[in-house]
């Protein structure tokens, strides 16, 4: 009887066999598809973060901006404010703009953009430019005064690491310059404390514009590159007695690597977008001077120039055609504005040293 009993229950469990092991199969496929389902959610997030985050920041009124800065704290605009406030804004809008400073990130999708990253680098250029020559320059009556506290202490922050992720971050440098340049602009609109000034002198802009001159000519030179050039050595042209370390061939064939060539577009679009700024508030700060020199105007076709620089680009891959080719050469046409803006740059010196 129980031998009965037993076969009919191992009978049974046989028969039940097969269902649990389809219920067990089914369970796993159910798992897989959740786990690919999540996986593909993930992605899809990542690439409207991605495309969300490489936004770059649009134009800003930093004149009105910086009146309105004055004015919040019961001070009045003086000369120099709002060049002060400029580069303050500058900073505070690549540390806060959408995704915030993307350049030291090590999770994704940051870590996979490589646009935005090189876009803030070339607003970093500008901003350790101009940083230095407030402190060396625009904030000293001459070579022998003494340099502005706050200034001293945010200049060297400015030209720390760009790509730190802790201990310390870029950001939290970059941060506590910008309450330095905040303290020397509560100082600068002050009457009560005459140790923080701003001399809008022609010698403080004509040096501060040397370095925007070089800057300029190197992205033109890298962003000309993009289709290979065959260039003469002309390192030491223009001098008879001039001499370098070691010898250089007379031509030498520069080309830009495919793969670096949105690299140095979107640096360049940073640093033209973050000096359009910057002279907007020079175009303010050194009014008289710009006027008595006849330079106004000069500067104005500088500022258009590079407002030319931030047009939308429609495309969405950088395009490197040849120059004359059917495909455009977005590298190129950068390099166009960024000439014309240089060249008139070196006009504009040559009217403040000279004119």
């Amino acid at each position: 009887m129980i031998k009965t009993r037993a076969k009919r229950l191992w009978a049974a469990m046989k028969q039940k066999a097969p269902f649990a092991g389809k219920e067990e199969g089914a369970g796993k496929k159910s798992w897989k598809r959740i786990l690919s389902a999540l996986v593909v959610l993930l992605l899809v997030i990542w690439v409207v973060l991605g495309i969300y985050w490489s936004m770059e920041p649009g134009d800003q009124n930093v004149v009105q901006l910086a009146q309105e800065s004055v004015e919040s704290q019961g001070q009045k605009m003086v000369v120099g404010y709002t060049t002060a406030f400029t580069l303050k804004h500058l900073a505070d809008t690549l540390l806060s703009k959408p995704g915030g400073y993307l350049s030291n990130d090590v999770m994704p999708p940051s870590v996979f953009l490589d646009n935005m990253p090189n876009w803030e680098y070339g607003v970093v250029i500008q901003l350790r430019d101009l940083s230095r020559s407030l402190r060396k320059d625009m904030s000293r009556s001459q070579s022998q005064s003494t340099e502005d506290v706050d200034l001293v202490k945010a200049e060297p922050l400015f030209h720390f690491n760009n790509d730190s992720w802790m201990l310390p971050s870029t950001e939290g440098e970059y941060r506590s310059a910008v309450r330095y340049i905040e303290g020397y602009m509560k100082r600068l609109a002050d009457p009560a404390q005459p140790d923080a000034q701003f001399y809008a002198r022609a010698d403080n802009l004509s040096s501060w514009l040397m370095d925007v001159e070089t800057r300029l000519g190197s992205l033109s030179q890298r962003l000309s590159a993009s289709v290979g050039q065959q260039r003469y050595n002309t390192d030491l042209a223009g001098e008879a007695n001039a001499a370098q370390s070691t010898p250089a061939q007379s031509q030498s064939q520069v080309k830009t690597p495919r793969f670096e060539v949105d690299d140095i577009f979107y640096e360049a679009r940073g640093y033209s977008w973050a000096l359009l700024h910057v002279l907007r508030a020079v175009e303010v700060d050194f009014a008289t001077v710009l006027e008595n020199k006849t330079a106004l105007v000069s500067l104005q076709q500088i500022i258009r120039e590079l407002e030319s620089t931030q047009e939308t680009v429609w495309s969405p891959f950088i395009l490197n055609g040849n120059g004359f080719g059917m495909i455009a050469n977005h590298s190129l046409v950068m390099a166009n504005y960024i000439s014309r803006a240089n060249a008139a740059i070196i006009d504009l010196r040559e009217l403040l040293d000279k004119g």
